[in-house]
């Protein structure tokens, strides 16, 4: 009987006197040996003192490995090459794990988001965050311009090692080759990993990152994210907190904070924080989103048969589109949208935020401007969003600056023009079918003037949130400046060109994070710009228009409670 060392007993217990790895003696590689282990060469292999040998056995060695303290290794037929395994992690019954010289690990993969031709590519590494993929995808000459001189320098330092880290644990899988396995990741039943890296940033104990059975991926960093059940992933990034699962399939995306794919197909989509697609035959092609929402059988099409794959769209913020709704790209649906039928006219609906868009017999989209407000569900959404967030008390980066408020600088500036464009448009005649057209939408008189109407209760409503005490920042005299949203991220245009002008990745990211820091000072500036003397002096019926909108909101939840409580009554045994 074997008596226990009680140093080695001492040294695990307190990980941070363990022993580095160091060469065998010839009794401990007769001992592998006798365990069914080989090796190329015993001399490159190295192994910590602290590590119980009887937890190495049936495993080839290729080339140069090392294995900390700790560490259970067993049971990999294929061998282990060129390789360092880390503290306490666990590796059982793998195929094979093997890392060539320079191997990058999936870091510089480039993924040719929206246009499936190449023309936008984005250069994945770690630490990617929503803000640069959209830069490098929206703006792809900043990425070939402005940062190609030093970026390739700045990839390097982003290189993992090779290796399979502390306290990770990799069982059951079949091939992982040049894939880097982070500190205490799990993967577990993967069927073939190639050329990618697995990082988890949390604090000890709260790991996010996990790949599980039957994943099948190749070009890849899943960045504190899950990928799972049998999911295809080539060419991809899944970021903090998102979730791939249920035999999704994607290539050439990228997949940011808290999203959650399932069933479906992604190609060549940009995923910003919270979108979400749940069901078969779902698929998202060639368009960027953020707190989207896809319903079943959800499509676009980004192929005219003549010069290949190169229409893409935007879906902004808080679209959501019905089951079977089709849109033919390019398009772009603005902000908070519902999409139901299909729309074949390349809309731009982006001036119209909060829109019912409907697709007619021949596929051109009617529009029913700021129906969306009275959704019960919207504050709902905005609400429910900073609870879902899977980032959340795991202390770890946040990579991707998001602002979660509905009504922000980016959709009342929409909607302020939105009113403008609508009294014009209410000065015109209608078609002979009653409609008036817009940019190729169809409108009817009646949607305009409610829209009119919903707009302006909204902007009180934002108004009430954001000036509490009724009282307007005065006006500096500098034009007031448009917003965009770069990925989940609110902030004034100037800000976004501010960012293209950076020469690295890391100036543009403190760009964003200053912004992202004085994201209500910058909105109070814009109030005093924006709004003029006709807003500033009905300042005393902010509260009345606020109180109209929620209303409005009450209204409807009232309406669908009713609704719900006559359809449980005729369901009811």
């Amino acid at each position: 009987m074997m008596t226990e060392n009680p140093e080695m007993m001492e040294n695990q217990q307190n990980p941070d006197t363990a022993r580095p790895p160091r060469l065998l003696t010839w009794w401990q590689i007769a001992a592998l040996e006798k365990q069914g282990c080989s090796a190329t060469d015993w001399d490159e292999v190295r192994i910590s003192p602290d590590t119980d040998l009887s937890e190495i056995r049936n495993v080839r060695f290729g080339g140069r490995v090392s294995i900390e303290a700790g560490a259970i290794v067993r049971d990999v037929p294929g061998g282990i090459v060129n390789c360092h395994i880390g503290r306490d992690a666990v590796i059982e019954n793998v195929a094979r794990i093997a890392f060539e010289e320079e191997a990058p690990c999936g870091v510089g993969t480039t993924i040719c988001a929206l246009d499936e031709t190449g023309s936008r590519p984005v250069k994945a590494y770690p630490g990617l965050s929503s803000q640069i993929a959209t830069l490098m995808a929206r703006v792809p000459n900043w990425l070939e311009n402005r940062l190609s001189p030093t970026f390739q320098e700045f990839l390097d330092t982003k290189m993992p090692p090779h290796s399979i880290g502390d306290r990770a644990v990799v069982r059951d899988c079949g091939l992982l080759l040049n894939v880097s396995v982070g500190p205490e990741v799990r993967v577990d039943g993967a069927r073939s990993l190639v050329n990618g890296s697995i990082f988890n940033n949390a604090a000890p104990g709260k790991g996010l990152a996990y790949v599980g059975q039957g994943v099948d991926a190749e070009n890849f960093i899943i960045e504190d994210g899950v990928v799972d059940s049998g999911c295809i992933v080539r060419d991809c990034y899944i970021g903090q907190g998102a979730r791939l699962e249920k035999g999704f399939t994607a290539h050439d995306s990228l997949f940011f904070a808290n999203s959650s794919f399932e069933n479906g197909e992604a190609c060549a989509v940009l995923a910003g924080p919270y979108s979400v697609s749940m069901h078969k035959a779902s698929l998202l092609i060639g368009i960027q989103t953020a707190f989207m929402n896809a319903g079943s059988a959800t499509n676009q099409s980004n192929h005219m048969y003549k010069l290949g794959p190169v229409h893409w769209g935007v879906f902004e913020r808080g679209v959501k589109t019905s089951s079977g709704a089709y849109v033919m790209l390019g398009a772009k649906i603005g902000a908070f949208s519902l999409v139901m039928g299909q729309h074949k006219t390349h809309p731009d609906s982006s001036l119209f935020p909060f829109s019912y868009l409907f697709g007619d017999e021949r596929g051109a989209t009617v529009v029913v401007p700021g129906a969306m407000l009275r959704s019960c569900g919207l504050m709902r959404d905005e609400k429910k969003w900073p609870a879902r967030d899977r980032r959340q008390k795991r202390r770890l980066p946040l990579f991707d600056r998001i602002n979660y408020s509905v009504l922000n600088p980016y959709t009342v500036d929409s909607m302020l023009n939105a009113i403008d464009t609508i009294t014009e448009l209410l000065t015109m005649h209608t078609d002979d079918d009653l409609y008036l057209r817009y940019k190729g939408m169809k409108f009817t008189r009646a949607a305009l003037e409610r829209a009119k109407m919903l707009y302006t209760a909204a902007i009180y409503k934002y108004l009430s949130l954001t000036l509490p005490e009724g009282v307007f920042p005065d006006n500096d005299g500098e034009p007031a400046g448009e917003w965009v949203d770069v990925g989940g991220q609110i902030v004034p245009r100037v800000v976004l060109e501010k960012a293209l002008s950076c020469d690295t990745v890391e100036e543009a990211e403190s760009v964003f994070t200053e912004a992202f820091e004085r994201y209500e000072d910058l909105q109070l500036s814009w109030i005093g710009r924006r709004f003029g003397e006709w807003w500033r002096s009905r300042a005393s019926i902010i509260p009345a228009g606020a109180d109209q909108f929620d209303t409005f909101v009450e209204d409807d939840r009232n309406e669908y409670l009713d609704t719900l409580a006559r359809e449980t009554k005729m369901l009811a045994l």
